[in-house]
Formats: C-alpha cells, structure tokens, sequence
C-alpha cells in the first residue's frame, strides 16, 4: 500500500493529511486558537468530589472542570492501558494485554479532597458539552518507548506480534530501565537495538524531571507541560517505513521534518518534497474534493447505492440504502452487494471523519443468515486497519450492526463545522406554509388589542411570498373580520421563521 503524508502550514493553521493508495485516510487539523490539549499536564485542583460517581472535577485553568475518575487516580494497570490506547489517534502504540485480575477500587473520597492539589495529564479532550478527561497516571510518548514515571510496569505494543521479538524488547528495558519507573514498548521499536532504546529512554527521563521540577515551583491550576505540535506529534506517531513520500509546503516544517528524522530515523528512506508551485498544496493532490465530501450527510457508492451518515449527541447512525443500484440477478444477490460495499465505504468514513462514540449501523435488510455472517465478517475485516479500538456486536435480524469505537478528540464534522443558526443544529426549519398559520393564530389573538386601523407584520421575503401569493385569502378574511388593513412588509435579515406584529 503506498502511503504519502502531506503537510500544510500557514500562520493560523496547520493540517496534516495521510494518504493511502492516492486517497485521504487520516486528518490532523491544528488551529493556532483551537491547539489540542491531549498529552498536555496540568497542575489541577480538586474542586468538587462525586461519591455517588467515584469521579471528581479537578479545574486545571480551562472553560470547564476536567473530570477524574477513581481508577485514573491509584495506581491500577488497567485503568494505564486504557488511558494509553484511547490516545491511539495521536499515539498508536497500543499495549500487552494484561491478565491481572481486576481489584477493588477505594472510594474516591479516600483518594482526594476539595481543595487538594493534583498532578494530571489530560487523557481526552473537551467533547461537546463535555469537560476533559484527565488521569493522574502520566505517560510521556518518545519515538520507541512510553514513559510512565509513576508506575513500575513493562508493556509490549500489541503491533508487535513476533513473541521472541517481544521478549528481546522487555529484556533490555528491563536491564536499563530506571528502578520503580514503566515504559511501554512502541511498535515502532521493533528491531531496533539497545542504544535506541536508550537515547529514548534517557531523554524521556530529563523531560520529567523538567516537569516535576516546574510542578512544585508553581500554583494550582496551571499548565505545567505542552506536548508537541501536530506536524511533529504525526511525525513521532505514525512515521514509519512504509510512508516513503512526504510533502510539505512550508520551509520552516520542511525544515524541522529534516531535522526530526536525523535525530530520531536516521536511517529511514522517505523522500522529503518541499511544494512551492502556486496551485494551494491540498487542492494539487486533490484533497480539498475529499475533506468536502467528509463533511457530506450522504456519501455515494460506486454502484448507485448510498449511506447517510447522521451524528447525535449520543450516538452516530449509519444508514445503507441501494439508491439507484437496481442489480442484475435477485434482490438478495442486489443487498448482499450493496451492504457488502457499503462496510468499505462506512469503515473508510469512521476514520477519515474520526467519528467516535456508539456507532448504529443499519444495514439492508438480509434474510439469509450466510448474507449477514458475511457482511459482519467483512465489517471486521475493514475495520482492521483502523488505529483505533473497535468492539463490534453481531448484526440483529432487523439489520442492524452496534459497534464502538475509541474517541479521543473531535469528529471533523465537529472540528470544521458549527450547529446551524438557523435550525440550532436539528437540520429542520419550520416550513414557510407553518410559520405563515401561527401568524395567521397571533393577529387573531392580538389584532384587536393594537390601536389604529393599520397593522404592520414584518416577515421574511419566502414568507412575505407566500401571504401575498397562495394565503392572500385569509389575510383578506382576517382584516374584514376585524376591520383592520395589514400591510406586510418583507425584511431580508429577518429568519425564516421570525416575524413581527405591531400597530401600523
């Protein structure tokens, strides 16, 4: 598979774009105003304990009171694992599967009280209404390895699959390891010698001391540590021998990809382009055509069929329809392949969109047990490639397919797009014959209260349109019936479905 990343920076905005077999798989988007916050420590204070949640809000100097959950605070491996691979968009190194029995967890009012000053680092960003989700269990990402301070464990990248590889990685971390400290071995160390590993280790062991120097000489809340710019968070993240090609239209991060891969891949063979042609970089390797289509609410298949891509509050829903694919043989045969198209086009979808959360997928109705075993196989199957963690169930006689899907920082829908002012996010106005019958109701309950003869109802131009047009008859009815003359005046600022009744 050839893979391309394609970087572009301007002064406000950074966007870093990996390429697939000539087609966008992952966006990175990074705002001058809107940095991301994942990776970032804090020094945070306990601002409010929740028994009744085992959680506690810790304010770290943002909008809104991160949250802390019991199991992020002590020291249980679990809670690590998970911490580490929901950060799997910006650090896909995954961990061992631990085999520990779970063990009871005290109750968070044992652990912090209000007012108590904490060291986290934020494990998800703000989600919509949602504060961060932060931990007390701090990872520093390097090139090969992951630093855990505060926790004596060794962990291999599930990546990693060859067993006798595994254990020559655990044997040297364990013999250069710093005593009472974890690191989890990255996919990217594989086949790399102790020296490697080292230089990694060494450097993630100066920046936490850095860190913890710089916690106990400042206040609660404060910002104590920011983890890296997106062009080189990618670059440490997902960098590897398979991408040969990179493209970038900035000096500066032409620049300082040059000087990433002397320092940390001095022996990787990727040929590093510096654009400076004057059609904009995305719109030349024709990405801007595919960021569009990302932001659509209906993606067409190649054979005439279509899915509808609908994000909640609560979850997102998936719908697969055979539009205009009519088949050729049966309708069974015409299902089949329209699902069948459509879990490479929605697996595509969920990690080009980043869409995270609860996913309900609705396939075509299948009659045949064979039909749908073979459309949640190959759901499963194109979900392989994607970073993130997905759990998926089996698909219900009704067609539909429950599946999650590991979320740590917004969709692009979300990143790119604000709700409607118009609709307030709900994709529906009220039509022009709805908002025309409630004022036809309020001048019958206000008309005779207005002093005057004259009655002005100011309206929006469809609406104006419409009293003049098809409803002319019953402004008619309602001024002789009152004995009153409306005039109506069309005012283009006005919404749809705003209008004003005043006294002429």
């Amino acid at each position: 598979m050839l893979k391309k990343l394609v970087i572009n920076k301007t002064s406000h905005e950074t966007r870093v774009a990996l390429q697939e077999n000539g087609h966008i798989s992952e966006l990175y988007i990074e705002r001058a105003r809107e940095r991301g916050i994942v990776g970032n420590i804090y020094k945070g204070k306990v601002i409010r304990v929740l028994p009744g949640m085992q959680a506690a809000f810790v304010d770290i100097g943002l909008e809104k009171a991160a949250f802390l959950y019991v199991a992020d605070v002590i020291d249980e491996m679990e809670a690590v694992a998970d911490f580490v691979d929901g950060r799997s968009e910006n650090n896909p190194l995954g961990t061992e599967n631990l085999e520990e029995a779970p063990t009871a967890l005290p109750p968070i009012e044992d652990l912090l009280q209000e007012g108590q000053e904490i060291l986290v680092q934020v494990a998800k960003e703000p989600l919509g209404t949602k504060g961060a989700r932060i931990t007390s269990h701090i990872s520093l990402p390097g090139r090969h390895l992951v630093y855990m301070p505060t926790i004596d464990h060794i962990g291999i990248s599930r990546r990693i699959e060859n067993e006798e590889e595994k254990e020559r990685l655990r044997h040297i971390v364990e013999e250069i390891r710093p005593a009472g400290t974890g690191f989890i071995v990255r996919t990217a160390a594989e086949g790399k010698n102790e020296e490697d590993l080292r230089a990694d280790m060494t450097y993630l062991a100066d920046l936490w001391r850095d860190i913890d120097r710089c916690q106990s000489l400042r206040q609660a809340p404060a910002l104590i540590h920011s983890d890296l710019d997106v062009t080189s968070k990618v670059l440490r993240d997902i960098l590897t021998e398979d991408i040969r090609h990179i493209l970038v239209d900035s000096p500066e991060e032409y620049d300082k990809i040059l000087q990433f891969l002397s320092t940390y891949m001095p022996n990787l063979e990727c040929d590093i382009e510096l654009y400076d042609k004057d059609e904009p970089l995305f719109d030349a390797c024709g990405l801007e055509v595919e960021i569009a289509r990302a932001l659509e609410r209906k993606v067409w298949l190649k054979s005439g069929g279509y899915i509808i891509i609908e994000q909640t509050e609560a979850l997102t829903a998936v719908d697969v329809n055979t539009g205009r694919f009519v088949g050729k043989r049966n309708l069974e045969d015409t299902i089949l392949k329209t699902n069948l198209e459509a879990v490479k086009e929605i697996a595509y979808q969920l990690r080009l969109r980043n869409i995270g959360g609860l996913i309900i997928i609705d396939f075509i109705d299948m009659e045949k047990e064979a039909h749908r075993e073979q459309v949640h196989a190959a759901l499963e199957e194109a979900l392989k490639s994607d970073k993130s963690k997905t759990n998926i169930l089996k698909i219900s006689e009704l067609g539909l397919v429950e599946m999650t899907r590991k979320r740590v920082r917004e969709s692009i829908g979300r990143t790119l797009c604000e709700p409607c002012p118009y609709c307030e996010g709900t994709g529906y106005i009220k039509s022009r014959t709805t908002v025309a019958f409630e004022i036809f109701r309020k001048l019958k309950r206000e008309i005779r209260d207005l002093p005057g003869q004259q009655i002005s109802l100011q309206v929006h131009p469809d609406v104006a349109a419409l009293l003049y047009d098809e409803e002319n008859r019953i402004i008619e009815e309602i001024e002789q019936h009152f004995g009153k003359q409306i005039a109506i005046v069309a005012r283009p600022s006005f919404h749809i479905e705003q209008f004003e009744i005043s006294a002429g």
